[in-house]
């Protein structure tokens, strides 16, 4: 089934002026949620976790990647004993 090209014509107008309509209005004071976290002192609670979730991403790559690595190894050892 082939669209008419006025109807693409359409919605790609209709789509352009809802990107427009769903736009936010620019900040002028700033991001009041991080200012009222520092005033608080509890922005470093927000960047401990942060941290706390990247480092245990990092663990869990570097672990994988070593898993891996051991499996290729065995795979390639298995294939030296197949080939004799």
């Amino acid at each position: 089934m082939r669209l008419p090209s006025r109807f693409i014509c359409l919605l790609a107008t209709l789509l352009l002026f809802s990107q427009h309509l769903l736009a936010q209005q620019p900040v002028t004071n700033g991001v009041e949620m991080a200012d009222k976290l520092r005033a608080d002192g509890k922005i470093w609670v927000v960047v401990a976790v942060i941290a706390a979730v990247f480092t245990g991403i990092i663990v869990y790559l570097v672990r994988l990647d070593r898993q891996i690595a051991k499996l290729e190894d065995e795979v390639k050892d298995k294939k030296k004993q197949f080939s004799l």
